[in-house]
């Protein structure tokens, strides 16, 4: 049965494409829509593939979606790929997705590179719980809006960022979040791939001294440090309870010996339910 399959192709490195995409490529689709013929163009001819491309952008995702499906509904199965990584990830390709399981045509995805993923390996941010945002709004006034709807974000955030407003993004965020740990990834597992860890302002300052900023950009924020602050407290808490004292004592002692708000610690353990079976007192 012909398919739609969601290729992920390289991020930079030519070498990081999955021997189950090539074949695919070159053996199980017809026809490949990809953003831009010319940039797949050159990961084709690295691998020596010869194949039908058309071009498939968020500009004519409509008209294509209907030739994609006109192809699969002549059995031909078609191969949707990006510019640089996953399918779908802050590129185009929705549309078609969704149109082909509207018609009851498999989508088949083949996993590889991500910017996003990639990034936050080697980041040094913490990987238990993230969040992934696409790009940042490219005005202020959106970007700034959208920046302070993650003041208290308990989870790594990603995004990517363009070179040409990577210093402004950082304006605001030392700004708005002030001194949250932040790492900027650049040119990933290209020739010239760089991280840059530390605060948003100490990497300001050092993208500033740059004649120059080029090159593909993910950002990523930490996580709040209020929010990383009291995951302790609330376990301190929980082991008081363990140990049989109420939770209002337990409350007193753990906001006396970290010098927390009282109040504070006890809207946390209400809506988190950190022990069922603590009983409350007045």
């Amino acid at each position: 049965m012909p398919a739609l399959y969601l290729v992920a192709t390289p991020i930079g490195n030519l070498e990081d494409i999955t021997f189950r995409a090539i074949r695919i490529l070159r053996d199980e689709v017809h026809l490949i829509a990809c953003e831009d013929t010319r940039q797949t163009q050159k990961l084709l001819h690295h691998y020596d593939i010869r194949k039908p491309l058309v071009s498939y952008h968020e500009h004519n995702e409509a008209a294509r979606t209907a030739e994609i499906l006109a192809a699969l509904e002549r059995g031909e199965s078609v191969a949707l790929v990006s510019d640089a990584g996953t399918p779908l990830v802050s590129d185009p390709g929705y549309r078609v997705v969704t149109a082909a399981i509207e018609h009851g045509f498999p989508v088949v995805p083949i996993p590889g590179a991500s910017a996003a993923l990639t990034a936050l390996a080697a980041s040094g941010l913490p990987t238990d719980e993230f969040r992934f945002i696409g790009f940042l709004p490219s005005k202020a006034g959106a970007r700034r809006k959208a920046l302070e709807e993650l003041a208290n974000e308990t989870a790594t955030v990603i995004t990517y960022e363009s070179p040409h407003r990577i210093l402004e993004a950082l304006a605001d965020m030392a700004e708005i979040l002030g001194t949250r740990r932040i790492a900027v990834a650049r040119e990933l597992t290209k020739i010239h791939e760089e991280f840059l860890r530390g605060t948003a302002q100490s990497i300001r300052e050092q993208l500033a001294q740059r004649s120059a900023v080029k090159g593909e950009m993910t950002l990523l924020i930490g996580r709040s440090e209020k929010t990383a602050a009291i995951a302790d407290p609330l376990a301190a808490i929980h082991r008081l309870e363990q140990e049989g004292r109420d939770r209002m004592e337990a409350i007193k002692a753990v906001a006396k010996q970290m010098g927390l708000p009282k109040r504070e610690l006890y809207r946390l353990v209400t809506e988190q339910g950190s022990n069922p079976g603590g009983k409350d007192r007045d």
